[in-house]
């Protein structure tokens, strides 16, 4: 039995094909790491902090990778939360490694994908991974459709040897969608996505259709000044934030819609997890819809 919590607001999901349901307000590790996503942070106590309030919050799914420090959200995340709780759902993601300067580098090959999901296990003190995302594009753009059917046979190669549960897939096409899921089941896809950016307008509700989950990242970001003002003008209505409005917005776009806001302070963690029990009217939802136009 679930029981209410603010995390809890927004409803649950339950991955197609699994048993494993989380909340639909979840938590993103990278902001756990120093600034750019790379070394220690600044106040590594307080980051034990925000995952311990996380979960007494009614978090059950947290979003994190190896490439996120590097190693640093992995290590803080089993220094803090072991032994997990029965309910805690952790996802990574692989598919690329941080070079010494912190740039962002992409590798697809099973034997890179094999370490990385070993070297998850090792840090995450796990025996084996919940849900595993392929991270196919990077920040330049999409790799080429035909690109995910190697690393995908991967996945499905250590999900028949019990290293992972299930596979969802990153930054990623629709026809690379269907490749993917030609080869093995996929139970997420994480793509960029928010009120501005609504290129996956129909791949959303493509896979609300097949029961597939969908996790925005950047969930706040890009925002023109007028955009800005037009949003907040429906915050001031509201007397909220701008953020708990985005989140709120991305919550009621779709019911296979899982967001991971992140942040390093115990203040800003409890500002986005109350967006769960923001209810946005009709006439919001519309005029923030307009935004993206």
């Amino acid at each position: 039995m679930t029981t209410s919590s603010p995390a809890s607001a927004a409803g649950r999901f339950t991955f197609p094909g699994t048993v494993i349901s989380v909340n639909r307000m979840g938590f993103g590790a990278m902001q756990l790491a120093g600034p750019h996503v790379f070394g220690e942070p600044k106040d590594p106590e307080e980051c034990r902090a925000v995952l311990r309030e996380a979960l007494s919050l009614g978090i059950d799914h947290i979003d994190t990778s190896d490439f996120y420090g590097p190693h640093v959200t992995n290590r803080l995340i089993a220094e803090t939360l072991t032994p997990y709780p029965d309910n805690l759902t952790l996802v990574t993601k692989i598919g690329g490694w941080r070079d010494d300067a912190g740039g962002w580098n992409m590798d697809h090959s099973p034997d890179f994908l094999r370490r990385s999901v070993e070297d998850n296990l090792q840090r995450l003190k796990l025996d084996r991974i919940a849900i595993v995302n392929l991270r196919m594009g990077s920040v330049s753009g999409f790799s080429a459709d035909s690109e995910i059917a190697t690393p995908m046979e991967a996945m499905r190669k250590m999900q028949d040897e019990g290293l992972i549960d299930h596979i969802g897939i990153s930054t990623v096409t629709e026809s690379q969608i269907r490749i993917a899921q030609d080869i093995a089941p996929v139970v997420c896809v994480q793509n960029h996505y928010n009120l501005i950016h609504r290129d996956d307008d129909a791949m959303i509700d493509s896979l609300a259709e097949q029961g597939v989950a969908y996790v925005p990242y950047f969930p706040l970001g890009g925002f023109l000044p007028y955009q800005a003002a037009m949003l907040d003008a429906v915050a001031a209505e509201l007397d909220t934030s701008i953020q708990k409005v985005s989140l709120a917005w991305l919550l009621q776009r779709s019911p296979n819609i899982l967001v991971i806001p992140g942040t390093s302070s115990r203040a800003h963690l409890r500002d986005n997890i109350a967006a769960a029990e923001l209810t946005l009217s009709k006439d919001h939802l519309k005029r923030l819809d307009a935004i993206a136009a």
